[in-house]
């Protein structure tokens, strides 16, 4: 039988119940840039700051991402980083069983160091930390878990992605993972199809669990 090896994480939505704040920001700057697309700011959600500009920032807009990019910056630095509940139990179970624990971001090092100041003890919850920083590829692509996975000589299906957004869970599904999806950005209707579990949070979940997935 498979043994649990790794298990990593998304951020965003995953660790910290940051995706309604994310929500209010975006929603200011569709609304100043893209007022004939309303609802604009859900339709972003799981992509990456560079995704984001690519698709709706480009052209006549490009000047305007040097703009948006402070403003982004300033907002990650007061931001509340409040754990989802039950994660932190999670991850001591995980360690008490021998799991190695990642965190597996499309966030860069400047918002990462909001995070650090908000949590001082976050890095030690994890054995290893992936930023965007670390990646070829951004998701739905898979680069981002089978590095993750390479960092802790496992093999894919010794491994558990924890997701919420479909780029994210998409990634996990490409990368051979069993991915468990997180419904704090979207229903557990809709990612159903591409996840293996969901959940709304981690209380009373444990480790015996998740082996079980494999």
């Amino acid at each position: 039988m498979k043994r649990l090896k790794a298990a990593l994480f998304d951020l965003d939505g995953v660790v910290f119940d940051t995706e309604p704040q994310y929500t209010v920001f975006w929603g200011s700057q569709c609304r100043l840039y893209h007022p004939e697309h309303p609802g604009l700011e859900n339709e972003i959600k799981g992509s990456t700051l560079t995704q984001i500009y690519n698709r709706w920032f480009s052209g006549p807009l490009a000047g305007e991402q040097a703009a948006i990019t402070q403003r982004l910056n300033a907002f990650e630095a007061q931001m509340h980083y409040d754990y989802i509940d039950g994660f932190e139990a999670l991850i001591a179970d995980f360690h008490a069983h021998g799991v190695k624990t990642a965190v597996v971001t499309s966030s860069n090092q400047p918002k990462m160091e909001s995070v650090y100041r908000a949590q001082p003890g976050f890095r030690s919850l994890f054995d290893a930390i992936l930023t965007s920083e670390d990646f070829e590829y951004s998701k739905p692509h898979p680069d981002c878990y089978l590095k993750a996975a390479a960092r802790f000589g496992a093999a894919p299906e010794e491994c558990v992605v924890f997701e919420d957004s479909f780029n994210g869970l998409k990634s996990g599904r490409a990368a051979g993972m069993k991915v468990v999806g997180l419904a704090t950005t979207n229903s557990s209707e809709a990612i159903a199809p591409l996840s293996d579990m969901q959940i709304s949070d981690y209380v009373g979940m444990d480790f015996q669990q998740l082996q079980g997935l494999l």
